[in-house]
């Protein structure tokens, strides 16, 4: 079972940005998959099973940015 939220990021402005955002949330256990858009700033996660909100913000702080909400 595949297990996908999403979520909008606040401050990413260029490819760079995407690429941090990516690479931390993807070091998160149990994250199978990271797509981000820069234009909507969404971020979707996709897991074997859920992942804490709270581990997805702290790796988008770790990246730089602000997890602003649950879309």
């Amino acid at each position: 079972m595949t297990v996908t939220a999403t979520y909008t990021v606040k401050g990413m402005t260029c490819g760079h940005c995407v690429s941090s955002v990516k690479e931390e949330v993807g070091e998160v256990a149990g994250v199978t998959s990271v797509e981000v858009e820069l234009e909507s700033g969404l971020l979707t996660v996709s897991s074997d099973e859920p992942v804490e909100q709270a581990r997805i913000a702290a790796a988008v702080e770790e990246a730089g940015y602000e997890l602003t909400g649950r879309s």
